[in-house]
């Protein structure tokens, strides 16, 4: 009896030893925030090449979550395509730019409680005579460009009948290739949109008649953390009682696309 004692006893202590910590205890411990973003997605994590500072509702979010959890924040380099990877090898603790909550993210991160949600949109060039509606776009002839890994590539998939999708590595490609006629238009969201609008000369708007395919945008993390995953959840419904998602979506222009209750 006496040696199964002990037997369990070690187990214990190694069971202890090697149980995982939680993800906001690791936090807590290295006093520091690890938040991946995007820095190239206007109004929500965007780095000013003028001020080469970062602007957007979820990199202000991101300050206010290291201040609610007392600790010091870095930010992190990431993108769609690394998304997954970035998160679940724990080069980073949340990832936070609008990430949309899809099946297929749900595979492998574990999302937060939606604080905005967009529906998808298009931009042509205001020289192109095929686009001058929604309608214009699905029909045989047409080539629709979409970024490799955003959640635009499966639903167009799904979606178009007639035109032509065409896959691209980056955000900037699907940009050039609109640009320089290859494409007749590229699908995008509301925030990224306003950027086009607001900073290119050329760009064109063009909205759904009624809603397409509207996506939650929330945040990301990996899964079996949940002293961590609560924390985050706890802090988002406190943003939106005490009027800070309100107040920095106004800050962005985002108030349109802002889950506020």
């Amino acid at each position: 009896m006496k040696a199964i004692a002990i037997f369990l006893s070690i187990t214990l202590v190694f069971s202890i030893l090697n149980a995982k910590e939680d993800k906001l205890e690791i936090i807590k411990k290295r006093d520091k925030l690890k938040v991946c973003i995007w820095p190239e997605y206007y109004g929500i994590s965007y780095l000013d090449s003028r001020t080469q500072k970062l602007v957007g509702i979820d990199s202000d979010l991101a300050k206010e979550l290291a201040k609610d959890l007392s600790v010091k924040l870095e930010y992190v380099p990431s993108s769609f395509s690394t998304l997954i990877n970035d998160v679940t090898i724990d080069k980073c603790d949340i990832a936070m730019f609008a990430i949309g909550n899809t099946e297929q993210r749900r595979q492998k991160l574990q999302f937060t409680t939606a604080h905005l949600s967009s529906d998808i949109y298009a931009i042509t060039t205001k020289t192109n005579k095929k686009i001058n509606s929604w309608d214009d776009i699905d029909k045989k002839g047409i080539v629709v460009a979409v970024a490799k890994g955003t959640y635009h590539e499966p639903v167009m998939k799904k979606k178009l009948k007639n035109a032509t999708l065409l896959i691209l590595d980056s955000f900037k490609a699907r940009e050039q290739e609109v640009k320089a006629g290859r494409a007749d238009v590229f699908m995008t969201d509301y925030p990224f949109g306003k950027r086009m609008i607001a900073q290119t000369s050329w760009a064109k708007l063009i909205i759904p008649k009624s809603k397409y395919h509207k996506t939650p945008y929330a945040w990301a993390m990996a899964y079996n953390n949940e002293k961590f995953y609560n924390k985050v959840e706890e802090f988002i419904s406190n943003i939106k009682k005490d009027g800070r998602l309100l107040e920095l979506a106004k800050k962005n222009e985002l108030e349109p696309i802002a889950n506020i209750k």
